[in-house]
């Protein structure tokens, strides 16, 4: 038997706003923006050639769920996004106005900063030394 993660939702406040920023300060590609009725749309973002596994930017819809916007994981870092490049991204990212809380640092398994999306979600930009 074969199993894959291939959707992680993300609460957001707006779709467009959502989608504007992980497609433009992340370069993520919208993957699919599709309307479900009732206001709802089923939209995926995911990193150039990210193979399967993608964002569902997930409106939210209704108090309890707008309450998560920004603290999905209580604070901690909660998204690793692995690059083969860390300056590369690190720098096309800081160009494009990701807000990085802490300069970039080496660890036994890689280089490593974290950022925050614009909701304050935390993220980890990542190179594994290989």
């Amino acid at each position: 038997m074969t199993q894959s993660i291939a959707t992680v939702a993300v609460v957001v406040s707006d779709y467009d706003e959502a989608i504007a920023w992980y497609t433009g300060a992340l370069g993520f590609e919208l993957l699919e923006d599709s309307p479900r009725g009732e206001g709802k749309r089923w939209v995926r973002v995911a990193p150039r050639g990210a193979g399967a596994t993608a964002l569902l930017l997930a409106r939210a819809a209704d108090d309890h769920q707008r309450t998560r916007v920004g603290d999905q994981t209580g604070g901690r870092v909660g998204f690793f996004l692995e690059t083969d490049d860390f300056a590369r991204d690190h720098a096309a990212m800081r160009a494009r106005g990701v807000r990085f809380v802490e300069a970039p640092r080496q660890e036994d398994y890689g280089t490593v900063a974290v950022f925050e999306d614009l909701y304050g979600n935390r993220w980890d930009l990542l190179e594994m030394r290989r």
